[in-house]
């Protein structure tokens, strides 16, 4: 081994596994949380389907295998999770309420999450955090190790569990490992700063394939993978370890069948027109619909538009907005600060601004059904999508999906991974005030006619593929990459040649 990633354990036995053969899956799934959550409601505690695209995108493919999914069930309630889910079976991964401090709040969220976010906050970086990420990596590469078929697939996914594919594959080396990262991974300047780099590095190169959001962060890994660990070969395919590893992007996309048929829907089309009387029948809707982080720019949108109001381009006669701000990691400190910070910026706005009975924001921190938020969708005349930093962002594409009729204009942040795919978007820097005044008065003052043609446009590049394009797309992918791989061990293949770095 060229690192000391994983731990000294060595390869499971048969004997050793926990878990009876006969019980063993062919697919598992490896993620932070499991695909169901505790909600209290008036009846008691029950279990609900986690919210996310990656429960949708994963459940279909997984019901087509022998399967299990391995994750978290969530600090909420005492009771334990159910052991399937849609068919599927579930497996958890205990973590203690310390361990989660300094696994979930400590190394995942104030160490990567700032780190691969473009450092827009100071990562921090605490030994004892590390120690504790080590340990909770181990505990779902066990998990994995026990519960994997021989020559089964493994898919493991997100920031949370990077060092799992190289301490299962140390564990099971006759299984398949695919790894995808849904956030961005950092450029080498940022990148760099991580004391464990070279850790993580080979964690995620224990993979047969690493899947990023955009071709950038795939290069960006490839290139940090040559510099830092002496890997060889190009962008796509490294050669690492004495293996081949697979290096690519996987745009993930929405459910857009099922958009598309929610949409149609008589009930959420009227409920649409209903939130428009709510509103007093504006002239025009603005939305905005983000979990609450900092790197989301919401202050940094809101103050945009408190400008437009302030300079008499927007006027609370005409123009209102809405702002949804799904609770994020409420146990964390920093965020319940965001939360007073954000809502002081609402309340100054319509302190200045708003008319008598009729605010000119709307500000929502609460979880949202599917249903109304794609009533919102239909309500809103111009969505604001305008992160300083997205691996994707879903949001922006469920709008367009859900923008059957062609009207709709989309205000996009260049550094969100959707940016590459929806080109008919008002683009803009984040980061800068008058940018984002700008593409919101072209977005009002578009003609209807150019406003078809974008929509139209992002809307044909967003509806060729869905989520489960895009998980079919990835494992077949892995397949290919572990069958090359095999054919290189067997003196088939010439690895790949040195790409520039």
């Amino acid at each position: 081994m060229n690192s000391n990633t994983a731990s000294e354990h060595s390869t499971i036995g048969e004997e050793h596994l926990s878990v009876p053969a006969s019980e063993r899956a062919d697919f598992v799934v490896v993620a932070n949380r499991l695909p169901v959550q505790q909600v209290v409601t008036e009846g008691g505690e029950e279990w609900r389907p986690s919210p996310g695209g990656l429960v949708t995108a994963l459940t279909s493919v997984l019901q087509n295998h022998n399967s299990l999914w391995i994750g978290w069930p969530g600090a909420s309630g005492d009771g334990d999770p159910p052991l399937t889910y849609e068919g599927i079976r579930l497996k958890a991964v205990a973590i203690s309420p310390a361990e989660h401090d300094n696994f979930y709040l400590g190394f995942s969220n104030a160490t990567l999450w700032p780190l691969y976010h473009d450092a827009i906050r100071a990562p921090t970086f605490h030994r004892h955090w590390w120690q504790t990420y080590k340990k909770i990596n181990m505990r779902f590469a066990t998990a994995a190790a026990e519960s994997v078929a021989p020559g089964g697939t493994v898919w493991i996914h997100d920031y949370q569990l990077q060092l799992v594919p190289n301490m299962l594959r140390q564990l099971r080396p006759d299984v398949r490992i695919g790894f995808f990262l849904h956030i961005p991974f950092p450029p080498s300047e940022l990148f760099m700063q991580l004391p464990w780099r070279k850790e993580i590095l080979a964690g995620l190169l224990g993979s047969d394939l690493v899947g990023f959001q955009v071709p950038q962060m795939a290069s960006n890994f490839s290139r940090i993978a040559r510099r830092q660990l002496g890997a060889k070969g190009t962008d796509s395919m490294l050669e690492y370890d004495g293996r081949l590893i697979g290096v690519g992007a996987f745009p993930i996309t929405i459910d857009t069948a099922q958009i598309r048929a929610l949409t149609a829907d008589a009930k959420i089309r009227e409920r649409a027109r209903e939130i428009r009387r709510d509103l007093g029948n504006p002239e025009v809707v603005l939305l905005g619909v983000d979990r609450l982080d900092y790197t989301k720019g919401i202050q940094q949108r809101i103050r945009a538009i408190t400008e437009l109001y302030a300079d008499g381009t927007m006027s609370g006669d005409k123009h209102v907005m809405v702002q949804v701000a799904v609770p994020s990691r409420e146990a964390d400190a920093h965020y319940e600060l965001e939360r007073h910070s954000l809502e002081q910026v609402v309340s100054e706005m319509n302190g200045d601004h708003s008319l008598v009975g009729s605010p000119i924001i709307h500000y929502l921190h609460q979880n949202m059904p599917f249903d109304e938020l794609l009533a919102l969708y239909l309500a809103a005349d111009i969505m604001l999508v305008t992160p300083f930093r997205d691996g994707m962002n879903l949001v922006a594409k469920e709008y367009v999906a859900s923008r059957t009729n062609l009207t709709g204009r989309l205000v996009l942040s260049e550094f969100a991974g959707a940016a590459a795919e929806l080109r008919g978007a008002f683009m803009v820097n984040p980061h800068d005030l008058d940018g984002i005044k700008e593409a919101v008065c072209l977005a009002l003052k578009v003609s209807p006619k150019e406003a078809r043609a974008r929509m139209s446009r992002m809307r044909r590049r967003t509806l060729r593929h869905d989520v489960y394009d895009w998980a079919e797309s990835f494992l077949a992918s892995l397949q290919h990459v572990a069958a090359v791989d095999s054919r290189e061990q067997a003196g088939e293949f010439d690895p790949p040649e040195d790409g520039k770095s």
